[in-house]
């Protein structure tokens, strides 16, 4: 299941990052990931592994915790 991904879009849209911008972000950290991808996550249509959610609190600069809020 994905809990995460509403969270993920409101700190994104936060930081004024497209999705583009994003998913870039977690290219820089070995993730293969396009911005039609992270459209799904954050749309919570695709699941989202425990080491994936710690690569997107790793490019938004934030604790992990903070995708659970």
């Amino acid at each position: 299941m994905n809990l995460i991904g509403p969270r993920v879009r409101q700190l994104r849209e936060k930081q004024q990052l497209t999705q583009e911008e994003l998913a870039t972000k977690c290219n820089l950290f070995e993730w293969d990931i396009s911005r039609g991808t992270l459209a799904k996550i954050e749309s919570q249509v695709r699941r989202v592994t425990d080491e994936e959610a710690a690569l997107l609190a790793k490019a938004l600069k934030v604790e992990i915790n903070a995708l659970y809020e």
